[in-house]
């Protein structure tokens, strides 16, 4: 008896190390995967800028000496970025050397300003310091992702360019900062402009629309399937298919999409509303088994007593029933809206992998979502899209987890006990 106690000890003993060993690689594994992608997405929160006089003279803009309002956006402002860096080098001569030199200045400083002298015009002939956004292999040297010690061949800033680089770095004329842009911008063919701004204003209207379709449809279809309705085949088939359409791949939903709402509908393709439309059919199984889960929840002792004092079953079911069921229907809810919102294979589909430089204004405008930013940043070849991609993922990561400590909060507040 003593040894096979010894035994059972012994075999509890390693079946609590192997729990151990397997949930310490899992944490390792995540530590792992989080410190590659925060590792690789700081930059996308961070950039440099160069510091340079712009001469807003009606000459260089090629306007007139008085020229209206109306005119000021029609001016030659890449002959402003030309000429603030030839003066900050006025050794370089060669067409192809002020060509080198322009090229280290985002070709996005041009919209800038533009938009500085149309919000302000009263810049038109005066000389300000200004703060540009540099091109993005100029950002990746300062960020040392490029090395002067690498042979010339192998990276595209030349050797002469470095040598600006550096120059312009000891006069103090290249500073950093926080990167508003990624986070208030649209997406950009243009690395340092590319922002996520847009693509977060389309998850935000894609899923307000799956909110709006799948809660109050699921909840129904859960009330009458757990409350009203008797034990039939029918039933039993609509039980059936709803476990079924739970366990269907997100992508059968956008084929769905593509064939009913884009091709027979004639739904405007790439808009939040189709997206939305793809996702709530997606969503509605995942909504009713939790809502019917927290319905059957309830003690029947409370359905009883409200029928007792003479309540009807309706209710019953709206006064009783529904409020104490409600912390589990909004967890269920907010963990269906988490799982649509990192959905990308359904959206694909309708069209919504295009690209959209333009902040969305209302779900039938043309717009992308978060999860397919990240697709598309991923697939660009630059080497500065890495970063903007693991920094999308960051901030989508942070929506999930915020959605989940919601629905954590919410189940904590208004969970009753009996």
């Amino acid at each position: 008896m003593e040894a096979r106690r010894r035994k059972r000890h012994r075999a509890e003993v390693r079946f609590r190390a192997y729990g151990l060993a397997a949930v310490g690689f899992a944490l390792l594994v995540l530590v792992l995967l989080l410190g590659t992608i925060v590792r690789d997405g700081a930059g996308a929160f961070w950039q440099y800028e160069v510091v340079l006089d712009i001469d807003f003279a009606p000459e260089v803009l090629g306007l007139g000496q008085d020229p209206a309002e109306a005119e000021l956006g029609r001016g030659d402002f890449s002959r402003l970025v030309k000429e603030a860096v030839r003066k900050e080098f006025p050794e370089v001569k060669g067409r192809r050397d002020r060509r080198a030199l322009r090229k280290l200045v985002s070709p996005g400083a041009v919209f800038e300003l533009r938009d500085r002298l149309l919000a302000d015009p009263a810049l038109l002939g005066q000389t300000v310091s200004l703060r540009l956004p540099l091109d993005d292999q100029a950002q990746l040297f300062f960020k040392g992702f490029i090395s002067a010690a690498v042979p010339e061949d192998a990276r595209k800033l030349s050797d002469t360019q470095l040598g600006w680089l550096e120059t312009l770095q000891e006069r103090g004329q290249i500073v950093s900062g926080f990167n508003t842009r990624f986070l208030t911008g649209g997406d950009s063919r243009e690395p340092e402009l590319a922002g996520i701004w847009g693509a977060a204003v389309g998850s935000l209207l894609t899923l307000a629309v799956t909110l709006v379709l799948s809660f109050p449809i699921g909840v129904a279809a859960a009330v009458y399937l757990e409350e009203f309705s008797s034990r039939t085949r029918f039933t039993d088939f609509i039980e059936v298919n709803i476990n079924n359409l739970a366990a269907v791949p997100s992508i059968v939903f956008g084929l769905l999409g593509l064939a009913v709402f884009l091709n027979f509908f004639g739904m405007p393709r790439s808009a939040p509303l189709v997206g939305g439309l793809v996702l709530s059919l997606m969503t509605l199984p995942t909504v009713i088994i939790a809502s019917r889960s927290a319905l059957a929840a309830v003690p029947p002792s409370i359905r009883e007593a409200a029928l007792g004092v003479g309540a009807s079953p309706l209710q019953v079911v709206v006064h009783h029933v529904l409020p104490l069921a409600l912390p589990g229907i909004l967890t269920g809810t907010i963990i269906g809206m988490a799982r649509a919102l990192g959905e990308t294979a359904p959206l694909l589909m309708i069209g919504m992998v295009a690209f959209i430089v333009d902040i969305p204004d209302g779900v039938t405008s043309p717009s992308t979502v978060l999860p397919v930013q990240i697709y598309l940043w991923a697939d660009s070849p630059e080497r500065a899209f890495v970063e903007k991609t693991s920094g999308a993922i960051l901030v989508l990561l942070g929506f999930l987890v915020l959605m989940n400590l919601a629905a954590v909060l919410l189940r904590n507040r208004f969970e009753s006990r009996w």
